[in-house]
């Protein structure tokens, strides 16, 4: 069983947004930075 990354990241985001809505700066640019990151890299299915 595989978990996608992605959308997980998403929904604790979006969880963490709505219990701390003054952090929302910070988790929007961890969310581009790490999106970003995962973008770059080449997708190996072996």
């Amino acid at each position: 069983m595989t978990v996608a990354i992605e959308p997980l990241l998403a929904l604790v985001i979006g969880i963490l947004i709505l219990i701390v809505p003054r952090f929302l700066n910070y988790f929007v640019a961890v969310y581009l930075i790490v999106r970003g990151i995962l973008g770059l890299m080449p997708i190996t299915l072996t």
